[in-house]
């Protein structure tokens, strides 16, 4: 606690980092604020049917991602979403499509191209998510629209409304990452995840003092243990093993015939992070974007189980996808014959393998290996809310014991931290750990 406070006084007498701070905190409350701004014209005492709508299944991670704001009919219903869906789509452009890769090799004017597309593509998805939202508002509390505004009328201001809030949402992130600290657009994601916590954690003690099947005292402190080993796993995961001692990666490829000083190869055990979860994830919500505005009961018993978040098939499909999506991420972002040639023409080279092409083998040979514990690792922590669920947590709740969510949570901390501890060394000052050592996803030492 000694060592808490001190830092936070150091961290005040940094005009700049002080600054950034108090940045950081007012943009932050503006988002909140805006959650709760509700469309105009809509009464928001008759969204009791939306609110009940998305207590659970896949409604509640839209619900969630956007802080609330989805299940308030706020005017930042859709959230920062849609920016991310867009950059997820220019991201396997540029690895697709020789325009956009030509764009990525062209630097800082490229990059700008690159946005552009991005913030138009925001602008489309936008543009068709909104009306999409509106419709099941209607269904949801039709009654809730203000007398005599007919919903023909209200739907075409209401999406330019909820578009343009969702743009400011990312014009807030992006004045963060400039002028606050952190990773804005990734810090107002934890902030509309982190909102939710406080009522799921109350909601969940009460559960288990008041039901009668709760278990009481001893099942919360069993459940706070393993929640703690989850996050625990998951900060092993945000982090990453920087670098893979030769010796192992010759055993996982079949070599033993090594020997001499320990060496590194630069190879992270999980060089996908988070990624192959938003993927997946983003392929689950196509049977939610299906039938969601119709009746879910019509639906088959596949497209049904694939609307229940804790239904085996669907975690089943959820954990392949990952693992799938793991492998493909990995391979687009690591590519062994530029790794080779880099190290040929810095006159490195792995003991025991020829330079060139035979090392580019030897490298794919090791990611091949070491990919498939990350990905079975990835895939059981984004199923681990389903399996709280077997120890009736509370759907809430459980959404923190894993999945995107927790994942967000440690890389955002983790990353805004390694930042303060940077703006902390360079002044000569203290910083949160003795060792001056945090790690962010990237795995890379602040300093």
């Amino acid at each position: 606690m000694k060592k808490f406070i001190e830092t936070l006084k150091n961290i005040w007498k940094v005009e700049d980092l002080r600054q950034r701070i108090l940045i950081t905190l007012l943009f932050t409350a503006i988002y909140r604020f805006g959650s709760f701004v509700v469309l105009p014209g809509i009464n928001p005492a008759m969204l009791d049917k939306l609110q009940s709508q998305t207590q659970g299944g896949l409604m509640s991670l839209l619900d969630m991602f956007s802080g609330g704001a989805f299940s308030n009919a706020s005017i930042f219903a859709l959230g920062i979403m849609p920016y991310i869906s867009a950059s997820i789509v220019m991201q396997l452009l540029a690895v697709a499509v020789p325009y956009f890769q030509k764009m990525q090799r062209e630097g800082e004017s490229g990059r700008k191209k690159i946005s552009m597309y991005t913030r138009w593509l925001t602008v489309a998805i936008l543009l068709f998510q909104a009306p999409s939202y509106l419709i099941n508002l209607k269904m949801q509390a039709g009654d809730a629209l203000a007398t005599g505004v007919s919903w023909s009328v209200f739907i075409i201001p209401a999406t330019i409304i909820l578009a343009a809030g969702s743009m400011f949402i990312l014009w807030l992130g992006e004045r963060i990452t400039d002028k606050g600290i952190g990773n804005g657009v990734s810090l107002i994601i934890m902030i509309g995840i982190i909102a939710r916590l406080p009522q799921a954690f109350i909601q969940e003690i009460g559960s288990r003092f008041t039901a009668i099947t709760g278990g009481g005292l001893v099942m919360f402190i069993i459940e706070i243990l393993i929640l703690y080993a989850v996050v625990c796993a998951s900060i092993l995961l945000v982090q990453g093993v920087r670098k893979i001692p030769v010796q192992y990666a010759k055993r996982l490829v079949g070599n033993k015939q090594y020997g001499g000083a320990r060496q590194y190869i630069p190879l992270k055990l999980f060089a996908a992070n988070v990624m192959p979860i938003i993927f997946a994830q983003a392929l689950m919500f196509i049977p939610l974007a299906i039938v969601q505005y119709s009746a879910p009961e019509n639906a088959s018993w596949f497209v049904r189980s694939m609307l229940d978040r804790n239904s085996f098939m669907y975690n089943a499909i959820f954990a392949v996808l990952i693992i799938a999506f793991t492998y493909f991420y990995t391979a687009i972002t690591l590519n062994p014959t530029q790794m080779a040639e880099d190290m040929k023409r810095n006159n490195g080279f792995i003991p025991g393998i020829r330079p060139g092409k035979d090392t580019a083998d030897y490298i794919d040979d090791v990611m091949s290996r070491i990919t498939l514990p990350g990905s079975l690792f990835i895939a059981f922590i984004a199923i681990m809310p389903s399996l709280a669920g077997l120890l009736n947590v509370q759907d809430a709740f459980s959404q923190f014991f894993g999945g995107t969510s927790l994942l967000i949570l440690i890389g955002v901390v983790l990353d805004t931290l390694q930042q303060i501890e940077s703006h902390l060394m360079m002044r000569h000052y203290d910083g949160l750990l003795n060792s001056g050592r945090i790690h962010g996803r990237g795995g890379v030492s602040a300093y």
